[in-house]
């Protein structure tokens, strides 16, 4: 492999970092921050990211805070279950893990949690407020990529970059991250999918090829220019093995990848946990 590594870790550990500092700093004033999650259904990789957002909170010293739905107790379980952590003064922040079961409706259950409670920054006022460039949580995912290009020095500015997935968690919100105004942003944004049937004309072109349409092995290194930066958001699972959507052989012509393992993942939960101080921050008194 010729190309660079776009590891998740140490910029994670950085915020993390950060993320402790504030809770610290929290407790001396006698506030101790919480974060939830709903899980509905028994998918094994969601249980296991809940597992590890709630294994990262100890780390930093958040309170968890959680409900486990089972698949067969219905849509109003799970609106119940939101309710409550919105009424909860001790939950900041939470989650509603996707995908849910057939049966259950994940964008009612959203439209109902307290927007000053999204963590995920998902809730349809919260990505208006990205759309608008105005001040409020973004989805963890896109965001994390972003910190990733700030941390390595990235440029992204006035660069073609080519986002490949148009999903509401990843692919819509990075584009617009990467098109606002701000550091690691200002970029021309091109946002394709897996039925455009001429799909690597545009990721050839691209400075920057972003992988969030969840499909292994998506992207080859045929449809990457050489020299691009390349990183694979979007992930699917065989089994209990990752797999991301840039196969590995792109790093032979990419100048930066995302490792398979390693790569965008743990930045999710680190801004899952920012956005969670964030929220916490914002409810204090004063």
């Amino acid at each position: 492999m010729s190309a660079q590594l776009l590891a998740g870790g140490p910029v994670a550990e950085a915020v993390l970092g950060e993320v402790k500092q504030r809770v610290d700093e929290m407790k001396a004033a006698g506030v101790t921050p919480g974060l939830g999650t709903i899980l509905v259904g028994d998918d094994g990789p969601s249980a296991s990211y809940v597992r590890n957002k709630h294994r990262t909170c100890e780390q930093v010293g958040i309170a968890s805070h959680h409900h486990e739905i089972s698949a067969d107790a219905g849509q109003q379980t799970l609106l119940d279950a939101v309710r409550d952590f919105n009424e909860n003064p001790e939950v900041d922040g939470y989650i509603i893990q996707s995908p849910v079961p057939d049966g259950f409706d994940f964008n009612e259950s959203l439209a109902l949690m307290d927007p000053a409670k999204d963590a995920d920054g998902l809730h349809p006022m919260n990505l208006g407020r990205l759309v608008l460039q105005e001040p409020g949580p973004v989805p963890c995912t896109p965001a994390g990529i972003q910190a990733m290009f700030l941390h390595y020095d990235i440029e992204v500015a006035g660069k073609n970059v080519v986002v490949v997935g148009r999903g509401p968690t990843l692919g819509r919100p990075m584009s617009l991250l990467m098109a606002n105004k701000g550091d690691a942003a200002n970029a021309a944004v091109t946002v394709v999918h897996s039925r455009v049937p001429n799909l690597a004309d545009y990721t050839r072109n691209a400075d920057v090829v972003i992988g969030a349409v969840g499909i292994p092995s998506f992207i080859t290194p045929d449809m990457v220019r050489p020299g691009a930066v390349v990183v694979s958001g979007g992930i699917s699972w065989e089994g209990k093995k990752l797999l991301p959507d840039v196969d590995e052989s792109v790093g032979e012509v990419a100048s930066w990848i995302t490792p398979r393992l390693g790569g965008v993942g743990p930045m999710t939960i680190a801004m899952l946990l920012r956005n969670t101080i964030w929220a916490a921050e914002a409810r204090m008194p004063g």
